[in-house]
């Protein structure tokens, strides 16, 4: 079991940017493909983000490329998103992921934080 717990989420105003930082402990941290989802109110948990476990490979959904960056620490076992140009359809609980799996649409993962909320506002 992998220990997850996000901080750095806030409110922000359009064209902003927030920077979401994930510790893990428990579970081999550096083996693990390591990522982010969001749920925006009343719709369902999409994908936003993963790296590899070496951190040489990533994928974001088509919403947050060119804006979103997605980075980790495996020495600190930390993995953290970037945020620039932020929109109000950003709006959403961000959650950090362990062990994310799945494909293009079908991504998933076994280890789950708490969630950090974050507003932008127009």
């Amino acid at each position: 079991q992998v220990h997850l717990v996000e901080s750095g989420g806030g409110a922000v105003q359009a064209g902003g940017s927030l920077r979401l930082s994930c510790a893990a402990s428990g579970g081999t941290f550096s083996s693990y493909t390591m990522g982010w989802f969001r749920q925006a109110q009343g719709k369902e948990r999409e994908f936003v983000a993963h790296i590899t476990w070496s951190g040489t490979s990533t994928n974001y959904a088509d919403s947050v490329k060119g804006r979103f960056t997605i980075s980790r620490d495996n020495a600190k076992n930390t993995v953290s998103l970037q945020m620039n140009s932020l929109k109000p359809e950003d709006t959403a609980v961000y959650y950090c992921a362990g062990r994310v799996h799945g494909s293009i649409g079908k991504y998933d993962a076994r280890d789950w934080g708490q969630g950090t909320q974050v507003t932008v506002s127009s």
